[in-house]
């Protein structure tokens, strides 16, 4: 995994534009513009990609944290900021809200059938015994 694709995940699970992410680069004091930000993000077989060297995404990584985190002086709520980022991001034609993903809690778990050709056979019918079960008793007398 190079860095062009840690970058390129973190950006997508943290929801960030390119402008965020150069004002996240200004809290340690690196400077990049949404040009060379945008050929981090490219196709590497586009003619404008360029390699995400380990300065730029080392310098995202302590500007991540300072964004999220705050500084020792002003602390954050990391979970404040990422709200903040969800309700930044616009809502689609023809919602009146952004669909949240809500799992339901399942109560029933239902087997399912097998499907396989095995289990459709019926199963064979119990053995009958042709012979009587005798019991040994090793030589020892019965009284």
């Amino acid at each position: 995994m190079t860095n062009n694709d840690i970058f390129k995940k973190l950006r997508v699970a943290l929801m960030l534009r390119d402008d965020q992410i150069v004002t996240i680069l200004e809290l340690v004091d690196f400077r990049i513009t949404k040009s060379e930000l945008g050929a981090f993000f490219r196709d590497e077989k586009h003619e404008n990609y360029m390699e995400c060297g380990d300065q730029v995404l080392r310098n995202f990584l302590n500007g991540l944290v300072i964004h999220l985190r705050g500084t020792k002086d002003n602390p954050k709520n990391p979970n404040d900021v990422l709200a903040k980022h969800r309700s930044e991001i616009p809502v689609k034609e023809g919602f009146k809200k952004r669909p949240e993903f809500n799992p339901s809690p399942r109560t029933e778990f239902k087997k399912k059938p097998a499907s396989n050709a095995k289990s459709r056979e019926k199963k064979p019918e119990a053995k009958i015994q042709a012979v009587e079960k005798v019991k040994y008793n090793n030589g020892k007398s019965k009284n």
